[in-house]
């Protein structure tokens, strides 16, 4: 899996394999405000494709302790300085289909990491995996300049897994943020990932 970051330098695009990091508040330019947006294309024959972006948000332990305060999802679509701006259930539209608005300056001090996944919705019951779903991406984007930072297709590096974990958003002591990037796949469910922080 390649990860490609826009970074400010003559080069131009700087390559991040898995595991590679990316520091948010150490470039010539601040990032604050970050939108993770994901887009597929409407599924031609057989049932609709339902991708479901979603953050959790972990506490110093890597533990989530209040659901109803530290999980950004299709039902609980807001949470202190993140914000799910939809539930796009077929990928219908063009650009990203779902978009999660992240600003870093209004995450509370006691959250250390945001961790950033994507599922298939009843994938199991339909089934789906990424691997039938075309044109399936992430991607990371600075809000301000709508300067893409990250992205990253799930079609082909995915195709027999139904959810991943495919970043993280990790602060340290001084308050600076880095991107983290993951590609953890897996075969289950939103829960299933939940599962990993409680």
């Amino acid at each position: 899996m390649d990860f490609t970051s826009m970074n400010n330098n003559s080069q131009g695009l700087l390559n991040l394999s898995k595991g590679g990091v990316l520091d948010l508040t150490k470039q010539d330019k601040v990032y604050s405000k970050i939108n993770v947006g994901g887009g597929w294309d409407v599924v031609i024959n057989g049932p609709s494709a339902d991708l479901d972006l979603s953050a959790f948000l972990l506490d110093r332990n890597g533990r989530i302790t209040d659901t109803s305060r530290q999980v950004v999802f299709f039902n609980q679509m807001r949470q202190n300085g993140i914000f799910l701006n939809g539930d796009n259930r077929t990928g219908a539209g063009e650009g990203d289909d779902e978009v999660m608005k992240i600003d870093l300056s209004q995450v509370p001090s006691n959250i250390s990491k945001i961790v950033a996944c994507v599922n298939i919705f009843e994938a199991q019951s339909k089934g789906q995996t990424f691997g039938l779903i075309d044109n399936a991406k992430v991607r990371l984007v600075d809000e301000d300049t709508n300067q893409e930072l990250a992205s990253f297709s799930l079609k082909d590096d995915y195709s027999t897994d139904t959810a991943i974990v495919f970043a993280e958003l990790v602060r340290d002591d001084n308050n600076h943020w880095y991107f983290h990037a993951i590609g953890d796949g897996k075969q289950g469910d939103l829960q299933t990932i939940a599962l990993m922080f409680t």
